[in-house]
């Protein structure tokens, strides 16, 4: 009997050294294959970064889409007339991230609860001027520096607008004519007037009181005319005001008119100017079960799903809610935070840097206590930040790990370059191993090359950064061409590799 239990646990013992061998394989083979389809070959990035300056982004292709799909590009590929070269470009795009950043560090971890609506009270002063009637006692603040547009078709006249998405906000507005003098910015898609649509409607905010969303300081119901006025303010000080309405969004594939309920916006003139290379913002944060403004609220959608495209890439990728063309085998948990209901929190477990372990705080994956800490999927923020001493610890394992490249100099907000040799071959880095909820190969994120490095003035430089906040953000460079599908029903984020270019 003993021996046979020694027979059957040996046999047992080697199937599973057979299974390792096979998934090491397998997992080799996975890498390898992930580092051919992430080139940071010199050559092929020079030539990128030229065709991406060179494309007329009034040829974009806009196909036709269905219900509930639209499609998304960089937003870098709308304001890149506005700089010389490639390397200026991005180096707005850092700036932009890091003005994020430095918002939302500004009240992370303040005690502050951000509401439904993604937004964060503080008072103002009660004698300030409104577009129309009373004021507010209060304002809220909110946060954008969204780094992708979508196209959105407006109205009975069906105005192509494009809109900055942020899945850290909940409200959709955009400009909203007829506009007074000096309140609207200049924009260069066709305003869209709301006196020109016969499908337009100002909201009654006593016929509608569920959509005038009063328990936040952005909305007040106001008695002259029953208008349910707004005032949003964003972490860069821009700001919109005006009134809350519905109207149309068309799905020119099949025609389906979709109503929604959006921001009018009448005064968008009185912080710093919105950039007009859109027409408002689209808040696609977490869907609130039986209110908020967000997109997935308004759509009633559980899924939600995109793909964010590569870096240098001049095609337009999809949104889509309520389903997903993306596979779902690898995920992660979207964990409940009630101090931030419209941000996408995930259970990251363990992080590795080629097959070293960097160590994890708890706080990271389990902050159920007082709701600190957390880890934040965010389309927003451009580079992985991770707290400061977990930073340290991965930036050294990170260059321990780095053979034969010398390192050198840091470079603007960048603290890890190394010099890209024009006649060398293709560097080869370290590759970055997320696992969500358990070390288990369902549950891994694995990221290489141009997702774990980024180019730029001559130097190759790790994409990921500290911060002084116990908060780690997953950013869009790390989720570049992945197929992304959050399903709030099931409370997964799942992660399709090479899904779109």
């Amino acid at each position: 009997m003993g021996l046979e239990v020694t027979k059957k646990a040996l046999l047992e013992l080697k199937c599973r050294e057979h299974e390792q061998q096979a998934d090491m394989k397998n997992a080799n083979e996975f890498i390898n294959s992930i580092l051919g389809n992430a080139s940071l070959n010199l050559t092929y990035i020079m030539e990128a970064k030229k065709r991406f300056m060179s494309i007329d982004p009034t040829e974009l292709p806009n196909p036709p889409m269905p219900s509930y799909t639209f499609t998304i590009y960089d937003r870098n590929l709308f304001e890149k007339s506005k700089f010389n070269d490639y390397d200026s470009l991005f180096e707005s795009r850092v700036a932009r991230c890091q003005a994020r950043a430095n918002y939302l560090a500004s009240f992370l971890e303040n005690g502050n609860a951000i509401g439904a609506n993604g937004t964060l009270t503080r008072p103002r002063d009660a004698q300030e001027s409104w577009v129309h009637g009373k004021v507010p006692k209060t304002t809220s603040t909110n946060f954008i520096s969204g780094g992708y547009v979508i196209s959105f078709t407006l109205g009975t006249q069906q105005i192509k607008s494009y809109l900055l998405i942020d899945t850290g906000s909940d409200l959709v507005w955009w400009q909203c004519g007829p506009c007074k003098a000096n309140k609207c910015y200049k924009q260069k898609d066709p305003l869209y007037v709301s006196t020109n649509s016969k499908t337009y409607r100002r909201l009654d905010c006593i016929v509608q009181s569920e959509s005038c969303l009063t328990e936040s300081s952005n909305y007040e119901c106001t008695p002259y005319g029953n208008m349910c006025l707004y005032d949003v303010s964003y972490g860069d000080r821009a700001r919109t005001k005006g009134w809350i309405a519905d109207d149309v969004i068309t799905f020119v594939l099949d025609q389906n008119p979709v109503r929604i309920i959006f921001g009018c916006g009448k005064d968008q003139m009185s912080g710093t100017h919105f950039s007009g290379e859109y027409s408002g913002i689209a808040g696609i944060g977490r869907r609130r079960i039986g209110g908020g403004l967000s997109l997935p609220s308004q759509f009633e959608a559980d899924i939600m799903s995109m793909c964010l495209p590569r870096l240098f890439s001049g095609k337009g990728s999809i949104i889509s809610f309520h389903t997903t063309p993306f596979q779902k085998t690898t995920s992660a948990e979207l964990l409940p935070n009630f101090r931030y209901p419209s941000f996408y929190f995930v259970n990251l477990y363990k992080i590795f840097i080629n097959d070293k372990e960097i160590p994890l705080n708890p706080s990271l994956w389990n902050f159920e206590k007082d709701m600190m800490g957390g880890v934040i999927v965010d389309t927003g923020t451009t580079f992985t930040r991770f707290p400061q001493d977990l930073y340290i610890e991965f930036r050294y394992v990170f260059r321990q790990e780095v053979r034969d490249i010398p390192l050198d100099y840091p470079t603007g907000a960048f603290d890890t370059c190394y010099i890209a040799d024009p006649s060398g071959p293709e560097p080869k880095f370290p590759v970055v191993k997320l696992y969500f909820g358990r070390q288990d190969p369902n549950n891994l994120l694995l990221l290489a090359q141009d997702r774990v490095m980024v180019h730029n003035r001559g130097k190759y430089c790790l994409a990921f950064m500290g911060w002084h906040r116990s908060v780690a953000i997953i950013g869009s460079n790390q989720l570049q061409g992945v197929g992304l599908t959050f399903d709030t029903s099931a409370n997964t984020l799942s992660f399709d590799l090479d899904a779109c270019d």
